[in-house]
């Protein structure tokens, strides 16, 4: 009978080990961040010759989870106002907004 009820705590330790090891948070915001605006950035009307384009953007989120884009850092002066078009206060879905948080991303656009 001891042994069983060992057997019977050991299993219940075990269970509520395995509870607590769950991810409770589910995805990574900034990751659902960046799908989002990658979402965001695939219509675009570079030429072919423009194919390759990588640019970092600066950007916080406001109070209404809108992107505000603080700066863009690229060689083509074209894709400066071609991101900031896009994301400028453009509605992003995250559970927990922080407002003034700055975040940095790096864009790649292809054509």
């Amino acid at each position: 009978m001891r042994k069983l009820s060992l057997v019977v705590v050991a299993a219940m330790l075990l269970a509520t080990g395995n509870v607590l090891a769950n991810d409770v948070k589910g995805e990574n915001p900034s990751k659902n961040l960046s799908t989002q605006i990658s979402e965001m950035l695939t219509e675009n009307n570079f030429s072919e010759e423009h194919n390759d384009l990588t640019a970092q953007v600066r950007f916080t989120l406001n109070a209404d989870g809108e992107i505000v884009v603080l700066s863009v850092n690229s060689k083509f002066d074209k894709m400066e106002s071609f991101v900031k078009g896009k994301l400028n206060y453009q509605k992003v879905n995250l559970a927990d907004v922080e407002e003034g948080k700055v975040y940095t991303i790096p864009v790649r656009i292809e054509a």
